[in-house]
């Protein structure tokens, strides 16, 4: 079996970060059948890592999960840096307001690059206005509905009764018979997937 870019990230990290939507449950998950590094060193390459190098995992890890380049993941703690508040929780807030999170988090995608594509190809309205940029971060009082040919089309077929058993963050209100939601607040701690420690981004960054 030939593993995917995504299953090296996880396998790179030593912990699932659910990039692949169902797979990531199931035993053809990568670090499942590979639970080491990749690579022709990879059984021999987990040792002891240095401060730098755990906040450097961790910084990996959360980037990894919410698909983000470097630079902008960089520029968002840039942003952060310039407020107020709990860094973590200002960070948590960034992150998960993006609207390709928000389609995920509804359960109208398994994934978060899946979420990423059904963004880019304006499938999305937000306030009834089309809006095809990922990073797009949603407000409070925001309504975020498919486009009603997208609602006809096989993108979301029986997605209806699938979300029957989904549970949005308590941040969204998820309205799962007309596939729409409205954004109640922001997100908060326990929102955030723990996919990494962001206690070790905010040091990372801020040396």
């Amino acid at each position: 079996m030939i593993f995917d870019s995504k299953c090296k990230k996880c396998r790179r990290a030593g912990e699932k970060l659910f990039l692949k939507g169902e797979r990531c449950f199931s035993q053809k998950c990568a670090l499942i059948r590979k639970p080491y590094a990749p690579g022709v060193h990879g059984k021999n390459r987990r040792g002891r890592l240095s401060e730098y190098g755990r906040q450097l995992l961790e910084k990996q890890k959360i980037r990894y999960a919410y698909g983000l380049s470097e630079e902008q993941f960089k520029n968002y703690f840039k942003e952060i840096a310039r407020q107020r508040g709990n860094k973590e929780e200002l960070f948590i807030q960034a992150l998960e307001r993006r609207l390709d999170n928000v389609v995920y988090r509804l359960g109208w995608a398994k994934s978060r690059s899946l979420a990423r594509q059904i963004v880019n190809h304006g499938h999305i309205l937000v306030n009834d206005k089309k809006t095809d940029i990922p990073s797009y971060r949603v407000a409070k009082g925001e309504v975020i509905k498919f486009k009603e040919k997208t609602t006809k089309s096989p993108l979301v077929k029986d997605l209806a009764e699938s979300l029957k058993k989904h549970k949005a963050p308590h941040w969204l209100s998820l309205n799962a018979g007309k596939l729409e939601a409205e954004v109640k607040g922001e997100p908060r701690f326990e929102d955030f997937d723990n996919v990494g420690e962001l206690n070790m981004v905010v040091e990372y960054y801020s040396r």
